[in-house]
């Protein structure tokens, strides 16, 4: 996410900081953006680029509101602040050990932008490693690919070797349209792993969710940035939960970034803590045994530990900082126009590269991680909503043995030799964005989308290389009206009726996405996580255009 107001770090020929030290917000008022009045309203981009049956779950903000970093260096803000997750796996009290993955699981949403901002959508394989030195010098390590891209999973792991812990992880955002707002639903697990605890080689296990993410205010106001609804933190080793609440500011009340929650034992059904404050602040849980409030962790007062990457000569191509290399420049320098052509430089490539396989007859398969084999008595069973895992034993007897395994996969320290296993099949015009920076910009093509700032994946192709169908609309709104008697405007009212929710009170059909957030999250050993909206009612009844 970039921070408008601020410099930016300069690329090290050894080894770079990770974006995340360019993209903390700083206060409140950094939560809001001010659309310029050269940028007009979201909502013409919108209504610009929309197209009958448009799948509205894949959408791509325009670039002046995009973070120049991608979705794989972004899930790194979860690991940013090491002081609260090394200690974690040597405290002894059970609930004191799981009152502080809470903390940890906390600590890392108040490092953002300024304003409202959305990642790079990684492109299929797309990978991003990086790691972290720490002050007893040992080291953590981070390894990422997006392993889907319709529908997007982003795949990770992490690993501090000489503390016992592993993070396994599958983001799965979705995006949809919520009247004046737009939510990414970030569906999708991780799972944290004492390795030093519990019984067996899979540890004491924590099983996290992720709160979903709102732009308020993309029709009309000033836009805002939330995060909202239920996420959950279970040890079904300990018998511990931990219902977190991110509550959205509602119509008549409410206050925005405050947090609620408790913790409780599952099998008594007791309340044992009470988790309170604002997430981009001060945080408490109360004792509900003793009555006293402790401070959980400021937010405020923390500062992040962004991880190390090597430097873009020794990157591949495909890496997410080479390759959004120019993309992430354009946006930093604000030149929206740049940023638009050279990230449909990437959009093309990915494209040409479907087309490719199809043509060859070559199935893709992530490169790093391998699909979960779950199932009763399988090697992962009870993890089956990672779907996908680092393909990688990483089991050795020494935390020395375990870090050469680890490096053994990809590469991750400077110096590492890249040696590429099964290599995508390259498009018969590759574009390296890193490269062309220093090249003259493309000029866009007749078949190319042009000034295609809002992306509904009507020009994206699936995993299968099978392009998309033309579009089956009007291209004109007037024409559609008045030629052949209006028969095209009645054939596009039928198909948005035909698939569109009614209202119990109403003849007329709304859409009506709600439904779609109501949904149970999946069983993960034996347990049914929920999502819950929060108690506003409607997640689109806010007065963004206040202030």
């Amino acid at each position: 996410m970039v921070s408008l107001g601020h410099s930016h770090r300069r690329q090290s020929a050894a080894s770079n900081r990770s974006s995340v030290d360019e993209s903390r917000s700083d206060g409140p008022e950094d939560e809001t953006t001010v659309v310029e009045p050269e940028q007009g309203n979201v909502l013409s981009h919108i209504i610009s680029q929309l197209r009958p049956g448009a799948d509205l779950s894949r959408v791509v903000l325009p670039t002046f509101i995009l973070e120049p970093r991608s979705m794989l260096e972004r899930i790194t803000n979860f690991m940013a602040h090491p002081e609260t997750l090394l200690p974690m796996p040597e405290i002894e009290d059970p609930t004191q050990r799981f009152l502080s993955v809470v903390k940890f699981y906390l600590s890392g949403w108040h490092i953002k932008p300024p304003g409202v901002k959305k990642p790079l959508n990684p492109i299929l394989g797309e990978t991003f490693t990086c790691y972290w030195e720490f002050p007893d010098k040992t080291h953590g390590y981070y390894i990422s690919e997006q392993t889907s891209h319709h529908p997007p999973k982003s795949s990770y792991f992490y690993m501090a070797p000489e503390h016992g812990i592993r993070i396994d992880g599958t983001l799965k955002p979705r995006s949809k349209f919520l009247g004046n707002s737009a939510a990414s639903l970030m569906e999708g697990i991780a799972i944290l792993r004492f390795l030093n605890r519990g019984n067996g080689s899979k540890g004491e296990r924590y099983i996290l969710t992720q709160p979903n993410m709102y732009a308020r205010g993309i029709l009309f106001g000033k836009m805002k940035y939330e995060l909202g609804d239920h996420s959950f933190v279970r040890c079904p080793e300990l018998g511990l939960s931990a219902d977190i609440e991110f509550k959205t500011k509602g119509y008549f009340g409410g206050t925005y970034n405050a947090i609620g929650g408790t913790i409780k034992n599952e099998k008594t059904g007791e309340a044992l803590y009470e988790l309170s404050g604002m997430w981009n602040g001060e945080m408490f849980a109360k004792d509900l045994k003793t009555g006293k409030k402790d401070l959980l962790f400021n937010a405020q007062k923390a500062k992040p530990t962004p991880p190390l990457v090597r430097s873009l000569d020794e990157q591949d191509e495909r890496e997410s900082q080479k390759l959004w290399y120019a993309t992430a420049q354009a946006v930093k320098a604000r030149d929206h126009v740049v940023a638009t052509d050279e990230k449909t430089k990437i959009e093309d490539m990915q494209r040409d590269e479907a087309a490719k396989r199809t043509e060859d007859g070559v199935e893709w398969h992530p490169r790093l991680f391998r699909p979960i084999h779950g199932g009763p008595g399988g090697p992962d069973e009870g993890e089956e909503d990672l779907d996908w895992i680092l393909n990688a034993n990483i089991d050795g007897s020494t935390p020395q043995k375990q870090v050469e395994q680890i490096l053994a996969v990809t590469p991750i320290i400077p110096g590492q030799n890249f040696r590429e296993k099964n290599p995508i099949p390259p498009p018969r015009n590759r574009t390296a964005s890193y490269n062309s920076i220093n090249t003259p910009a493309a000029q866009p093509t007749s078949e190319a989308p042009q000034n295609d700032p809002i992306d509904f994946g009507q020009n994206e192709t699936t995993n299968s290389g099978i392009p998309p169908a033309p579009p089956s609309g009007p291209a004109d709104l007037y024409a559609a009206q008045t030629q052949n008697g209006g028969q095209q405007q009645k054939e596009l009212e039928g198909r948005l009726k035909s698939t569109s929710t009614s209202s119990v009170n109403n003849t007329d059909s709304l859409i009506d996405f709600h439904q779609d957030m109501k949904q149970n999250l999946s069983v993960v050993d034996g347990h049914s996580l929920k999502r819950q909206d929060t108690d506003t009612q409607s997640l689109d009844e806010f007065v963004d255009a206040q202030g």
